[in-house]
């Protein structure tokens, strides 16, 4: 059960259960539950069961696929007001999780059963709409990535991540978190952020990246 004081924070997250019946929301009230998971926690393994969808009030979990190399690629991060499709995907289907998902920042998060979940989509319009909406976006992130990983080349896939990740010109990174983002090595990552320091493009220091020529470093984007 959760507090009515936390029920209206998730109505502030997610809009959409402002349209909700009173006797769904009393459900959601009865049968949820208001949990805090600390940054590194693991949420699902690859073959985990689902047993609650998650509706996130604070912080950030990353959704990944790890190799059995070790090596990972992020498919999408989600906090408050978003969702996991993958999540949704495995409770409707009643298959097991199909990726890893990790708590990247603190989160509090109110859980609802997947019994739940699975009689609200099958009996209410706003949970139907709710869902297709989230399967149309995050389905429209993993063809990005897929796209990317096929086609781009990696040079400038990792120009575009120091280009889209930094803030006044400077990227605190390391060459291993890098490497997670795009689904490559370290060794790979490393290399090629050494060319780019050989060409005065940027200056490498411990855990960060700082952009030397702007100009030199867009035109590594196409």
């Amino acid at each position: 059960m959760i507090p009515e004081e936390i029920y209206q924070k998730l109505r502030e997250a997610y809009p959409f259960l402002k349209s909700l019946s009173d006797s769904e929301a009393e459900s959601i009230k009865q049968y949820s539950i208001f949990k805090t998971l600390p940054a590194g926690e693991t949420v699902f393994l690859k073959g985990d069961t689902c047993s609650f969808f998650a509706f996130i009030l604070s912080g950030r979990v990353r959704v990944f696929k790890a190799g059995e190399t070790g090596r990972e690629i992020t498919l999408y991060r989600f906090e408050k007001g978003e969702s996991c499709i993958l999540t949704a995907s495995c409770i409707l289907s009643k298959n097991s999780f199909p990726a890893e998902a990790e708590v990247e920042e603190e989160i509090e998060t109110v859980l609802i059963p997947n019994e739940l979940l699975r009689e609200f989509v099958k009996g209410y319009d706003p949970w139907r709409k709710y869902f297709f909406d989230l399967l149309s976006s995050r389905l429209s992130e993993v063809m990005e990535i897929v796209e990317e990983v096929a086609f781009r080349k990696m040079d400038s896939r990792i120009a575009e991540y120091i280009t889209r990740n930094s803030h006044n010109g400077l990227l605190s990174a390391t060459h291993q978190e890098i490497a997670k983002e795009l689904g490559t090595s370290r060794e790979v990552v490393s290399r090629i952020l050494k060319d780019l320091e050989k060409e005065k493009i940027i200056i490498l220091d411990r855990g960060k990246i700082l952009i030397n020529n702007q100009l030199a470093l867009h035109s590594r984007l196409s």
